[in-house]
């Protein structure tokens, strides 16, 4: 649903001064820095709730067996018949492989991927969002990381081994099958599956123990055991972003990426991040659960485009829009042949392996082997066979990979006029609908009303999609209560899930995909009294929560140095998080993306620019007790300062979200004065911002959890 007129400009009025004019020359411009990002917080799984029996017969008597414990035993029984068939197929003609390596991504590297692709799951029965199975003749094993432990204990069969990546002691993928197998076999993957720099790295690891990597490019086989019962791939329409959201029209997009791409000595390059394509083109899509991409491949060369797809999802508008900023239409299917084609016509092509496949990459590589091999010119062709280049200002005669950063990844994280005017928008819309929300629960739990996390998550739901411009959700929301809170990517189900009470904790992080933006908001509450340690570990987290939205840094500072700010106050009393601090947003497209993060992982050197948005979500979590997170949305912007050392500009945070933080939970006594103050402006900016668009019992409540604090 499109936002009316009168909403939309009287919200860009309200904003338009606080945007800082800083962004105006930034719209064009591409950057080429990229780095691996590090994924949020969210997925799936529950502590045993409430349950119903079924009689069983055993020896003569009767027991009761609950009804999850079957359950649970019939989905070991099938992920152990998926384990055999899957070994069955090592040995088949064409194969011949003593391992196989099965990873959550897609052929995209995308976080969330369609159902049709989620053979991880399928093969382990473990659902969480990040993790890579590993399955050898007599062995199984998955590892995931520590937001995912708890979760993989208990989807897990005992078929499979637990792998606590990160953890001391815990071998990687490629230490564990050259412990594992002996000297000289052969592991098999699906290069479309693995990013060329993820499959070269797993190659040179297991070599060291004469093992192959063997490529599978015709046959994956969790597919083929998947058979049938496999989904169908999605195929619903794609539409154009409006260019008042997206700032930039597509034209201008392309000219500044041509232009990149001539500075860097190509003449062509291979797209294949989703969100990537989509901004790049205006484009949304439906494919893929809670993020609004289509499945897509793009060329960009100097005189044209292609752009790689199901034709399905293409309506004739989109066609003609297509058309009129020079794209041609090819089937998705055909990206492998196109790119042999590029290397024919002597195409230097700039290739991002940390994100582009290894069949894309190898079949570049293979194809200018082949154009030099055809000119029977050996010399020759063994000098161009390494061409090469992390820079290059001018063109040779034959084709070449330019290997490079993708231009798009910064150009998209930092946010122009529009797009950050669009998020600042829906923001307001989406505290209404959280204000509506909890206005319901809070009186909902006091008349004693009894609610499982899944029926609070779907009225959470039914409230955001009220408002103008909603979509979807921007990921699975995170209802949790008590000690589901301790399971960081948790996400209930109906038939396994607890009810939320007065006694407990609970963490809901939940956020919304609208037509001109994204949301992600965390706010952890107690409906009850909350015991002395639960303030304290609260208290805690908001205070580095308080820490890193007042930060202020010198420019070219990246996310990883601000990370301890968030973490101090927890490191006090010896207590820590399992998961970085912030991760980047997309506007109206990926709720996490990179380059920037603000994470303990230093490898991340992006720098925190102007335009950028990133979460602020430090949390604490006990097992098998509570959890807790404080999670609002900022955007980079820049401070003035007295002074500026080096000639250096300095940058801080403006607040994208506004949500009342739960009074009841914060220990004032472990507050300085001006923590309090902050607390009491903030609630002052929501109450300013948020209660024009409520009324009723929603902005009473709104009222009452926005009241000053005072010291004891």
């Amino acid at each position: 649903m499109e936002l009316t007129a009168s909403t939309s400009l009287s919200l860009s009025r309200a904003f338009a001064p606080t945007i800082s004019s800083k962004l105006h020359p930034r719209y064009f411009h591409f950057f080429s820095v990229s780095v691996p990002i590090f994924a949020k917080f969210q997925s799936t799984s529950s502590v045993p709730p409430k349950f119903s029996s079924s009689i069983v017969r055993s020896s003569g008597s009767i027991s009761a067996k609950p009804s999850s414990e079957l359950k649970k035993k019939r989905a070991d029984s099938q992920q152990d018949l998926k384990l055999r068939a899957l070994r069955e197929l090592f040995s088949k003609p064409g194969i011949g492989i003593d391992a196989y390596i099965i990873p959550s991504q897609d052929a995209h590297q995308s976080e969330f991927i369609a159902e049709n692709y989620m053979r991880r799951a399928y093969i382990s029965g473990f659902t969480g969002s990040a993790g890579t199975a590993v399955v050898t003749k007599d062995k199984a094993a998955l590892w995931t990381d520590g937001r995912y432990f708890l979760q993989a204990e208990k989807q897990l069969s005992s078929s499979w081994i637990l792998m606590r990546a990160g953890n001391l002691g815990v071998p990687t993928t490629s230490e564990w099958l050259n412990n594992v197998l002996a000297p000289g076999c052969k592991v098999g993957i699906d290069p479309f599956l693995f990013s060329s720099d993820a499959a070269e790295e797993l190659k040179e690891e297991i070599s060291k123990k004469n093992h192959e990597l063997v490529y599978l490019y015709d046959i994956n086989l969790v597919d083929k055991i998947w058979g049938d019962s496999r989904p169908k791939p999605p195929s619903r329409p794609i539409r154009v972003h409006d260019l008042k959201y997206a700032g930039v029209d597509v034209g201008s997009k392309l000219s500044s990426l041509r232009s990149e791409l001539g500075d860097g000595g190509s003449s062509a390059i291979v797209i294949s991040m989703l969100d990537e394509i989509a901004w790049l083109l205006n484009l949304r899509g439906n494919d893929v659960p809670h993020s609004p991409v289509m499945y897509a491949y793009l060329i960009v060369e100097m005189d044209g485009a292609k752009l790689f797809i199901d034709n399905s999802k293409v309506s004739i508008e989109v066609i003609g829009y297509l058309k009129n900023a020079g794209i041609e239409l090819r089937p998705y299917e055909s990206i492998l042949s196109e790119v042999e084609s590029l290397a024919m016509r002597g195409a230097h092509l700039w290739l991002d392996t940390s994100s582009v496949n290894a069949a894309i990459v190898n079949t570049y590589k293979s194809a200018c082997e082949r154009c030099y091999g055809s000119l029977g010119n050996e010399s020759n062709k063994s000098k161009h066979n390494a061409k090469s280049y992390d820079g290059y200002n001018g063109q040779s005669g034959g084709p070449a990979a330019v290997y490079r950063p993708s231009p798009i990844s910064m150009a998209k994280a930092v946010k122009n006029h529009a797009e950050l005017e669009g998020m600042l928008n829906c923001h307001l819309r989406d505290a209404a609908a959280l204000a509506q929300f909890w206005a319901w629960l809070e009186e909902e739990i006091q008349k004693d009303v009894v609610l499982t996390e899944v029926e609070i998550a779907d009225k959470l739901l039914g409230f955001r999609s009220k408002q103008a411009g909603f979509l979807d959700t921007s990921f699975d929301t995170i209802s949790a209560s008590g000690a589901n809170g301790a399971i960081i990517h948790y996400k209930p189900e109906p038939d396994n899930c607890s009810i939320v009470d007065a006694k407990t904790l609970f963490l809901l992080d939940s956020g919304a995909q609208y037509v001109d933006g994204t949301t992600d908001v965390t706010r952890t509450v107690h409906f009850g009294e909350p015991s002395a340690r639960q303030k304290e570990c609260f208290t805690r987290v908001l205070q580095g929560h308080i820490a890193l939205d007042q930060a202020v840094f010198p420019e070219n500072t990246p996310g990883f140095v601000l990370d301890a700010f968030a973490r101090s106050f927890l490191w006090k009393i010896g207590l820590d998080y399992r998961h970085g601090t912030g991760h980047g947003v997309g506007a109206a497209l990926n709720v996490h993306e990179g380059p920037q993060s603000v994470s303990f992982r230093f490898g991340n050197m992006t720098p925190l620019q102007i335009g950028m948005v990133v979460s602020n979500e430090p949390g604490y979590y006990e097992d098998h007790a509570f959890g807790i997170r404080i999670e609002n949305l900022l955007y980079v912007d820049e401070i003035n300062t007295p002074n500026r050392f080096g000639g250096n500009s300095y940058m801080g945070f403006q607040k994208l979200t506004f949500v009342p933080i739960q009074a009841k939970l914060v220990d004032l006594s472990l507050l300085s004065i001006s923590e309090i103050e902050w607390i009491n402006n903030y609630h002052s900016q929501v109450w300013e911002k948020v209660s024009p668009l409520l009324d009723g019992s929603a902005r009473q409540w709104l009222w009452n959890n926005t009241r000053p604090l005072a010291k004891p």
